[in-house]
């Protein structure tokens, strides 16, 4: 059953300082998380970051053993250790047995893992110890102290100055690690930069969103941001703003509907990505399909301009029997061709206009051309060019047309004996 929160309650909460608190820790995890999950993204290194985050467990309960004390810094130094160690065994694994990649990966971050499940849960029934393991699992961004606050902003400043030092590098032995490698960058380096940045970043995300979690603040703005641009600095800065976001409206939904704050931030997280997985403009589901639909629709008019070249008198019923389409369809593409100036209608005739004859020249010229390039550059058989001088009389340009006619000497016949028409 949903609790909702009224909007004069939820201004009165907003202005609490445990609200503000948890609003400033979750915008700079979002922040760090969005900047360095974009560069765990392209590097294939996601299930790595899954693992580290699960990894840290045996650091907390170590330094819990070791200070015998709640204390966010020994929490973040044990933490921190275990996920290098993490690392370090993993890289270890994949570098000296034969084992799998991601059975490597596997082995390390589970055995881990249990083992800071089994000693979290060992001190949680011992005498005077006040120690959540959900705390750690999920999340627990309203308990906030003003230390943990002070520690994630010290982590966001190393993840946001280390990225900036070292773009170029990074870079470049994300795209290119050969090439990198004979620039003299240190690819092994950054690396293990990588990792211990990494291992920061998801201890001082453990308040906020957990070690559960946290792969996904890491990973979706990332992936959401990379279908928004194709440059990698608006990569990183759009993949930071939509971290950011999902935190921040996250932790307001999960205080509206009385819903947990991590999971909730993830949830919002993923949503933000199935919208950009709708509408973005050029990777979009919905722009991809407006964009087939027109081009399918490009390439079913220039069909039947070239159909009604070839054939005088051509009449509607005949032009859907020889391209498969309806009645309906073909009135409607018809329409379009007249709008444009390219066929009129005399009674149920269809003619070309002098720009739509043009056109139809076009095409059959990119379509002989291409059958003649077929058959005297590739040395294809005669009889089998046909279909594919079908498909690419379409999305030849004039550019392309110019070159090859160009590099075979200016052919005036095809292969089967037709005339080439001349450039229009």
């Amino acid at each position: 059953m949903l609790i909702f929160v009224n909007m004069s309650e939820l201004f009165e909460l907003l202005s609490t300082a445990l609200f503000q608190r948890a609003l400033i820790t979750s915008s700079m995890v979002g922040l760090m998380c969005g900047i360095l999950g974009v560069f765990l993204v392209l590097r294939n290194m996601s299930l790595i970051g899954d693992a580290l985050s699960h990894s840290v467990l045996p650091g907390i309960f170590f330094a819990f053993v070791v200070v015998q004390a709640y204390s966010s810094v020994a929490f973040f130094i044990g933490s921190s250790i275990a996920g290098l160690v993490a690392a370090i065994s993993i890289s270890w694994i994949q570098q000296n047995m034969t084992t799998k990649n991601d059975a490597a990966i596997g082995i390390v971050y589970t055995c881990l893992f249990s083992i800071g499940v089994i000693g979290i849960s060992w001190l949680q029934h011992s005498d005077g110890v006040h120690i959540d393991l959900k705390d750690f699992l999920f999340g627990n961004v309203l308990g906030i102290s003003n230390e943990d606050i002070y520690l994630t902003f010290g982590v966001m400043l190393f993840t946001i100055l280390s990225v900036t030092l070292f773009y170029r590098h990074l870079f470049v032995s994300t795209f290119q690690e050969t090439i990198a490698q004979t620039m003299g960058i240190p690819t092994k380096f950054l690396h293990y930069f990588l990792l211990l940045i990494l291992s920061f970043v998801v201890v001082a995300s453990l308040q906020a969103v957990g070690v559960i979690l946290v792969v996904a603040m890491l990973v979706t703005p990332a992936s959401t941001a990379l279908l928004l641009s194709n440059k990698m600095k608006h990569v990183i800065i759009i993949s930071a703003l939509l971290g950011m976001v999902s935190a921040v409206l996250g932790l307001i939904a999960s205080i509206v509907f009385d819903f947990p704050p991590g999971p909730t931030m993830a949830v919002v997280s993923a949503l933000i990505y199935l919208m950009a997985v709708l509408f973005s403009p050029e990777h979009g589901v919905i722009f991809k399909f407006i964009r087939e639909r027109n081009e399918s629709n490009r390439i079913e008019k220039e069909d039947i301009i070239k159909y009604v070249f070839k054939n005088e008198g051509a009449k509607l019923y005949d032009i859907a029997q020889f391209i498969g389409l309806t009645d309906n369809k073909v009135q409607n593409l018809l329409s379009s061709l007249s709008k444009s100036g390219l066929i009129n209608k005399k009674g149920d005739t269809i003619i070309l206009t002098n720009t739509g004859e043009a056109q139809a020249n076009k095409l059959i010229r990119a379509h002989r051309l291409w059958e003649t390039y077929q058959v005297e550059a590739m040395g294809m058989d005669a009889s089998k060019i046909h279909p594919d001088a079908e498909r690419m009389e379409h999305h030849l340009s004039k550019d392309i047309l110019d070159k090859i006619s160009k590099d075979l000497g200016h052919p005036d016949v095809d292969p089967h004996g037709s005339p080439i028409p001349p450039r229009g």
